[in-house]
């Protein structure tokens, strides 16, 4: 994992991913960062992030695409961190469960995506 260019876009998606969001979704991004960069300058960050292996995006409930930060074991040739996603009806917050998921091989295919988003109440607001 390794950015070669650390552009000032890329340094503030960064430090937002460092500091505690689990994942967020590409609408709040632009909606968060409209004073200090366009919606262009977001998405061309994001796939930038991605394609070097430090985020990894996939489609929520309602269609949105989320990007949430890769663990160590991700490269900008394969995203390794196979897990499901979930997100809490009651306060919305989406995020990446630690638990491994196990995609069976398939006779005569070839897998190049996966993605298990779960719906539900989380600890926080489950009580």
């Amino acid at each position: 994992m390794g950015i070669v260019r650390k552009t000032k876009a890329v340094k503030i998606l960064l430090d937002l991913f460092d500091n505690g969001f689990s994942a967020i979704s590409a609408v709040d991004l632009v909606e968060r960062l409209k004073d200090e960069m366009n919606k262009t300058t977001v998405y061309r960050a994001l796939d930038r992030l991605e394609d070097d292996g430090i985020v990894h995006s996939f489609v929520g409930k309602s269609g949105l695409k989320w990007y949430a930060k890769c663990k160590s074991s991700c490269t900008a040739d394969h995203h390794n961190d196979v897990h499901p996603h979930f997100e809490c009806k009651k306060c919305k917050k989406v995020m990446c469960l630690p638990v491994e998921v196990t995609i069976p091989n398939i006779p005569n295919h070839t897998i190049d995506n996966t993605a298990v988003f779960i719906t539900g109440i989380c600890d926080n607001c489950n009580d």
